[in-house]
């Protein structure tokens, strides 16, 4: 290689408590601007900061869940800047002693590989409130209603190489957080955001001048913007010139970086402890407190899986990589007794069902019982494949159950041997000259005649005993 890539990513993922991090104020999404930032917020003289002890709880999972080193004390500080979101002219955050350590996230790569990395740090902070171009000609708006939320802002180390890998890391760490329940891992509303800092080097050499592209908030931008970045980089230096230690943003629209402000180091903000909150200390019991409530995660998850319900690994990592998505399918699996039917069926027809509609499994109108009723009419053959497939759209659109809509439809499986015989009989004779050339050796023509009994049958004929007739049939 004549470049090496490194990456280490900055992610920031929104707590899910109801309220913000050092104050009362709502972080409920899509209220009127400025609606929900109470006089805390905006570092108003005489009020105190009071931490949420929820957002505590939930970094200390978090912490668990990736076999992190936990700080007994940790402490807030000052993070000083001026921006026109920041109404305090500081932001509440933690430095020298985040209150999670080092830690370590396993990522699986193309090849089927397993690279671990490294996660320096997981600290608590509030958030910025948002600055509005678009609606405002020649000015910006505020919106101050996400000042105060809660933030744990992941760091890793500079472990990754490329920017599949980042994918990787961030769709790993998006699953965790969501398996968790410390944050709905909504990207569209900046629930999970990240930062890249990027560079490249001669492999084996010093780390170079590292740019920060800021706020990407989709899979498909993260390695779009370090593709172009380390192109821009190597290109520069190519050219004789020096990469500039800065902040970028991604333009999607022309799938280029454009510089946005020199980046500080760490002395640039004054880092202080903050006069205004004690240190937190952690308890051995608290931990262990926080240690009962971890759900079974992503990666154990996968294996029982696999060992369990004998699925391939593809399916089992299809079906973990969302806590919704695999209990669902646990309870299709169970209540309809073929967990490779449950695994396919969720997998494919649930799956793009979902994306077809842009709804999340919490709002789906086949509940895990009603969708284990439909493959078990697979399962006795009541319908075949395809026919599930017409019985599921109609559940989906509130026509009842499986039972109901097979019904109503009729739609029932002929499974009458006789009757399929009696039918391909007609067919074959209607088709002397096709039966003679299939005899002769045309075997393709075996498809013509199932496409004809399925037609004659209208969808309703047992494939299987189709096939097996035909064969029988077509052999004279």
């Amino acid at each position: 290689m004549e470049w090496e890539t490194v990456i280490g990513l900055e992610i920031h993922a929104q707590l899910s408590t109801k309220s913000k991090i050092f104050s009362g104020s709502s972080t409920a999404y899509g209220a009127e601007p400025n609606t929900q930032a109470s006089l805390i917020d905006l570092g108003m003289p005489g009020v105190l900061p009071v931490l949420n002890k929820e957002a505590v709880h939930m970094a200390v999972k978090f912490g668990l869940a990736i076999d992190a080193h936990l700080a007994p004390r940790s402490v807030f500080a000052r993070k000083n800047y001026f921006y026109p979101d920041l109404p305090k002219g500081y932001q509440i955050s933690q430095y020298e002693l985040p209150i999670v350590g080092i830690g370590h996230m396993d990522i699986e790569l193309e090849d089927g590989s397993i690279k671990r990395i490294g996660v320096t740090r997981a600290h608590l902070e509030e958030d910025a409130g948002k600055s509005l171009h678009e609606d405002f000609q020649g000015q910006t708006g505020i919106d101050l209603n996400r000042a105060g939320t809660p933030l744990l802002e992941i760091v890793s180390e500079p472990d990754m190489r490329n920017a599949k890998e980042a994918v990787a890391y961030m769709k790993k760490l998006h699953a965790l957080v969501r398996y968790l329940g410390v944050c709905d891992g909504n990207m569209q509303e900046g629930s999970f955001r990240c930062d890249a800092n990027v560079s490249v080097r001669r492999p084996g050499a010093e780390f170079g001048t590292r740019a920060e592209i800021k706020n990407l908030n989709s899979f498909k931008f993260i390695e779009r913007a370090i593709n172009h970045e380390v192109e821009r980089q190597i290109d520069i230096i190519e050219s004789g010139g020096k990469v500039v230690q800065e902040t970028r943003l991604y333009d999607p629209d022309r799938n280029e970086t454009r510089s946005m402000r020199s980046k500080e180091d760490a002395n640039d903000y004054r880092y202080f402890p903050d006069p205004d909150l004690l240190p937190v200390e952690l308890t051995p019991e608290f931990i262990e407190s926080v240690r009962a409530t971890l759900p079974e995660l992503p990666n154990a998850k996968k294996v029982r899986f696999m060992d369990a319900y004998k699925l391939s690994a593809y399916d089992a990592d299809m079906l973990t990589q969302s806590r919704d998505v695999a209990d669902y399918f646990e309870a299709v699996a169970q209540a309809c007794g073929d967990a490779k039917l449950a695994a396919n069926w969720v997998n494919g027809e649930l799956a793009a069902a979902l994306n077809r509609a842009g709804i999340e499994l919490a709002d789906v109108p086949v509940t895990a019982d009603a969708f284990a009723g439909l493959l078990k009419r697979i399962l006795d053959n009541t319908i075949s494949g395809k026919i599930a497939k017409e019985v599921f759209d109609a559940m989906w659109n509130g026509e009842g159950d499986a039972d109901t809509v097979i019904d109503k439809k009729g739609l029932k499986q002929i499974t009458d041997t006789g009757a399929i015989e009696a039918m391909i009989d007609e067919i074959i004779a209607a088709n002397p000259k096709q039966t003679e050339e299939y005899r002769a050796g045309k075997d393709k023509l075996f498809g013509f005649f199932v496409g004809a009994a399925m037609k004659a049958s209208k969808g309703k004929a047992n494939p299987d005993q189709v096939n097996a007739i035909l064969k029988q049939k077509l052999a004279g």
